[in-house]
């Protein structure tokens, strides 16, 4: 008689438990997991491990997705799956591994949280004429305006920076290099920093941003200054370097749509990476679609006739 599943499930449960080298939370989610598959194969009369192909465990992970299971919830489960699967090959109770290619639908990216046009404006308009004043117009003014991750920030230097051309050299990761713009509201703020720095450095520096021991700035450093600022700001909520350059990365997009311009920008290496700030509002995408799209066009015409 072929052996049934829930028997192959208990007997796999009671060796990764005799062997010992799982915790008792780790068989518990086991058991919870395998238990979800022996349960969905007694609601489609599938009895024995033999029924279980590679086609069947393909319908068993799309149930889950059908259900409304989160993509990591999904994930965990097949991976029990899996190795329930590798057990069964390795005692010889399957011939094959029918789990070894069931691929688990990717866990959704989490948006990056940004600021609206006018919060970034009311980051920005930092009053004062002091010298940590100008270094920090500067240094938010910089973030935004060229999109850099807050290990570039740190690691600008004003021998990058051209100022006639508005665009600055910088190293990001894997020592990749690229040219970004600067705007003329961040050059206008690095000039104004770069008057008083020296003296607030006590002594010239060719990091653009320095601590007045004239060291250059740390990530840390500026994470805390930015998080700061945005309290004396007013803003109502913690702003670090990054939520920056996602907000810089979503209003280029929203103005361009243009995903490939973006990708350039923040030195992406892989599109992908960019995809996740294509989070724009629906009503936006359908109007640049009726204004773009021929048969679109074609429709309103018809519908004007």
């Amino acid at each position: 008689m072929a052996d049934s599943i829930g028997s192959a499930i208990e007997t796999f449960l009671t060796d990764c438990s005799d062997r010992g080298r799982l915790a008792k939370a780790s068989i518990a989610a086991y058991r919870r997991d395998l238990k979800r598959l022996q349960t969905w194969c007694a609601k489609h009369e599938i009895e024995s491990l033999a029924a279980l192909d590679a086609t069947t465990l393909r319908g068993f992970a799309a149930s889950m997705g059908r259900v409304g299971l989160d993509p990591r919830s999904i994930q965990r489960n097949l991976s029990a799956v899996r190795k329930f699967f590798r057990y069964l090959v390795d005692h010889a109770r399957v011939d094959a591994n029918p789990a070894a290619d069931l691929k688990a639908p990717r866990a959704r990216r989490k948006l990056p949280r940004t600021l609206d046009p006018d919060q970034v404006l009311q980051l920005l308009e930092i009053k004062g004429d002091k010298p940590l004043d100008a270094r920090d117009r500067a240094m938010l003014e910089l973030c935004y305006s060229s999109g850099l991750r807050v290990s570039e920030l740190a690691d600008a230097r004003w021998d990058r920076l051209d100022r006639a051309q508005g665009l600055l050299r910088v190293i990001g990761k894997g020592d990749k290099e690229r040219i970004v713009p600067v705007g003329r509201h961040a050059l206008t703020a690095l000039e104004e920093w770069q008057r008083v720095s020296a003296t607030f450095s006590r002594g010239e520096s060719r990091y653009i941003f320095t601590t007045a021991k004239g060291t250059p700035l740390g990530i840390r450093a500026i994470q805390k200054r930015i998080g700061q600022r945005a309290v004396s700001q007013g803003l109502g909520q913690h702003v670090h370097p990054h939520q920056l350059r996602h907000s810089f990365a979503s209003h280029i997009l929203e103005s361009s749509g243009d995903l490939r311009a973006v990708q350039e920008l923040l030195g992406h290496a892989n599109l992908s990476t960019t995809q996740i700030y294509t989070h724009l509002d629906f009503a936006h995408l359908a109007e640049v679609y009726d204004q773009t799209h021929p048969r679109a066009r074609k429709v309103r015409e018809n519908q004007g006739t």
